[in-house]
């Protein structure tokens, strides 16, 4: 979703090469409908863009009229979201109709609040029932984990909003601070306003972190599969992935074994189990020490550990510039690496 936004601050910035007149068409696949409302008041969107396209590409010459598609288009890999402003924006009824809609739900005007979400099938089972989505479920994860961080952000002061268009399970919490919207509130609307308007965004690399990306907002990434996809643009992103047991050998696959290889961007979880490879998913305290970071480092108070940047340093090292990854500004979390420095080795 977000792959539009990449490319008009790449037009923006000359790195699309000579300005034109660009024509969009939508397919039929809409996964959100407010989404679509929003970018249809910046882009010039024609109906007839999808015969023109198909005529264009039967044509000799015709690449040089189409807008080049990169593969992977909605990786920052230049770091464009640093320096460009968002393109699309709330009306100003939108503004009030998403300020009575989150009071609504009790999250009021000066109230601070986050996103979370954990990724199962349930959205891709429901969308498209005849598919066979086992190739995704290594990028599943388990909602329960991520209580005890949102626990502990609600005593920080935040509204914890549980997100997903669909989901397998409801929440288990009688904290009145963390929010089951995913259950009992989802709309297309609030999808993209609470995206847009949250502090950050804690949870799995999925459809949904495309909109507070989209916005600018700070992203703490968890369970980020394959490794070589981390989010490695922002200055205010962090991230920490799952871990790949070798059963053969008994062990966690090092991450310099992960970025020197093809298991680095595996997309298909059959490749895993072929390979003798269990994935597993950060633990409670993982994704709580994630949490904690996030917040200290938006209010001003992160102080780092002694040895933190030569962890961060050995980390970053082993990353490549590629297709992929082009610039290199996050943050791996700090408490994960100093738990597994081994895997550093």
């Amino acid at each position: 979703m977000s792959n539009t936004e990449v490319y008009l601050c790449e037009r923006d910035l000359g790195i699309r090469g000579q300005r034109g007149l660009d024509i969009f068409y939508i397919n039929s696949s809409v996964c959100n409908k407010q989404l679509k409302r929003m970018w249809s008041r910046v882009l010039y969107i024609s109906l007839f863009a999808t015969g023109l396209d198909l005529l264009n590409r039967a044509l000799p010459g015709g690449d040089k009229h189409r807008i080049p598609y990169r593969n992977y288009q909605d990786r920052d890999i230049y770091g464009v979201l640093e320096s460009t402003k968002v393109h699309i924006s709330f009306t100003s009824e939108e503004e009030r109709i998403g300020r009575a809609l989150l009071k609504k739900i009790g999250i009021g005007s000066e109230s601070t609040f986050i996103c979370f979400l954990s990724r199962n099938s349930a959205y891709l089972d429901a969308k498209f029932p005849k598919g066979n989505w086992h190739y995704h479920d290594y990028r599943d994860s388990n909602i329960k984990n991520f209580i005890p961080a949102v626990e502990e952000l609600t005593r920080r002061g935040y509204f914890a909003v549980r997100m997903g268009a669909v989901v397998n399970e409801e929440l288990k919490t009688e904290n009145p601070m963390i929010i089951d919207y995913a259950v009992k509130h989802r709309t297309d609307f609030l999808d993209i306003y609470m995206g847009a308007k949250c502090n950050f965004y804690l949870g799995d690399s999925c459809g949904f972190h495309a909109i507070p990306m989209i916005f600018r907002r700070p992203l703490a990434i968890v369970n980020m599969i394959p490794l070589e996809w981390a989010t490695t643009w922002g200055l205010q992103n962090l991230f920490i992935s799952k871990k790949l047991w070798l059963c053969k050998e008994h062990r966690l696959l090092t991450f310099r074994e992960i970025l020197s290889s093809e298991i680095g961007r595996i997309g298909d979880g059959w490749q895993y189990e072929q390979l003798g490879i269990e994935v597993i998913e950060n633990t409670p305290e993982e994704i709580t020490a994630l949490a904690i970071e996030m917040d200290q480092r938006l209010k001003g108070q992160w102080q780092a550990a002694e040895g933190d940047e030569e962890l961060q340093q050995r980390f970053w090292s082993l990353f490549k510039s590629s297709e992929l990854n082009g610039v290199f500004l996050s943050r791996i979390g700090a408490e994960f690496l100093r738990q597994n420095k081994t895997l550093l080795e």
